[in-house]
């Protein structure tokens, strides 16, 4: 029944995480990955990497395309950008990833953060709105284990 709720009703395909995250477009999923409920992953059209054993919480927006220019005239064409999480990034709670970003592994992003379309270190620890970014932060806690 739910599978048929999200498909035929909201429109959302089945995928192998959450039953109410929605997977659109191709993205590259690595193994041992963690989607949340009601967490989007905009693909379409573009490149968006997730690497092996991510875990990304719920009400997370990874959103690749950016039509503001298009809505108000502006533009004819959605601008998409590609989106990388390398391995064993932390997305937590309510968090924006926006088109462009490239977040390097052991990397955390605390919850409520916008990540702007940059390239951001391997362990770092991401922040706030606007986003601030801690280089390294967590690189001699992991080594260190």
């Amino acid at each position: 029944m739910i599978k048929w709720l999200r498909r035929k009703i909201l429109g959302i395909p089945h995928n192998d995480f959450h039953p109410t995250a929605w997977i659109h477009g191709d993205p590259v999923i690595g193994k041992g990955v963690y989607i949340g409920g009601y967490s989007i992953v905009n693909a379409k059209g573009v490149e968006v990497r997730i690497g092996d054993h991510c875990d990304i919480a719920s009400f997370v927006s990874i959103n690749s395309a950016d039509s503001h220019k298009r809505c108000i005239g502006l533009s004819k064409d959605i601008d998409r950008k590609p989106i990388v999480l390398e391995k064993n990034v932390f997305v937590g709670s309510h968090v924006v990833i926006k088109g462009g970003a490239h977040i390097g592994e052991h990397s955390v992003v605390a919850s409520g953060c916008v990540v702007d379309g940059v390239r951001i270190p391997p362990y770092s620890l991401i922040f706030g709105n606007p986003m601030q970014v801690r280089e390294g932060y967590y690189k001699e806690k992991v080594r260190g284990q």
